[in-house]
């Protein structure tokens, strides 16, 4: 299993935490709008920016629900761990009557099922021909697909740093350890080159190239 680490705790923003953890979207601004709530699945492209590192900051590019796209930053927690750890805010508890926080708890219970061989985010590597698991923080592209209930998923393989375009569900995106058991592929391993490769996977996607269906889950 790949290497990665749970933190020991989620970072609580002296702010509206970002994620929010009843709609499990990302709250974003917009021009229009003001405060936007966008599903993971909105959003189109993602760029870990040079520099910060603790936490790691990425640019997010995303389809508003005001018909543009817009930019917003999120940082490696946010993007990773939220949504399995809720937000940081706190919760009624009917049963004490108390203000509560779920995070470490439901922190523990992801941690569970992977270490039962679930896994929150999975694809299908087509360079090395096997479902790998994944973070969102390895999605870079994400484009409308030929069917309307599907969505072009390109993810930057954490093993061999080649780029597989996955055709899949908007939930098999927006709901963690919710993982479409067949995905469609695109026969082609891309290098990820940030001029090139989202006019190559979007052309992909548009010309229906996906060659053949791979299983997620036995």
């Amino acid at each position: 299993m790949v290497g990665w680490g749970f933190p020991s705790t989620l970072p609580i923003h002296n702010r509206i935490p970002m994620y929010d953890g009843l709609t499990g979207s990302y709250r974003f601004a917009c021009p229009a709008r003001g405060e936007v709530s966008v599903r993971l699945s909105r959003f189109l492209a993602l760029a870990r920016l040079p520099g910060a590192s603790h936490p790691a900051v990425y640019e997010v590019t995303f389809a508003c629900d005001c018909g543009c796209e817009h930019e917003g930053l999120v940082t490696h927690d946010e993007l990773d761990w939220a949504p399995l750890a809720g937000s940081g805010s706190p919760f009624l508890n009917v049963m004490t009557d108390r203000l509560e926080a779920s995070s470490a708890e439901l922190l523990e219970a992801a941690a569970r099922r992977i270490q039962a061989g679930e896994w929150p985010w999975s694809f299908f590597c087509y360079s090395e021909e096997r479902p790998r698991p994944v973070f969102p923080s390895a999605f870079r592209l994400l484009a409308g697909a030929a069917k309307r209930d599907e969505i072009g998923l390109a993810v930057e393989c954490p093993t061999c740093a080649h780029l597989s375009v996955n055709v899949v569900t908007p939930d098999h995106v927006d709901v963690p350890f919710y993982n479409d058991r067949r995905v469609g592929v695109v026969e082609h391993a891309f290098r990820w080159d940030p001029r090139r490769a989202p006019a190559q996977v979007r052309a992909s996607l548009l010309d229906g190239v996906v060659a053949s269906r791979r299983d997620l889950a036995a």
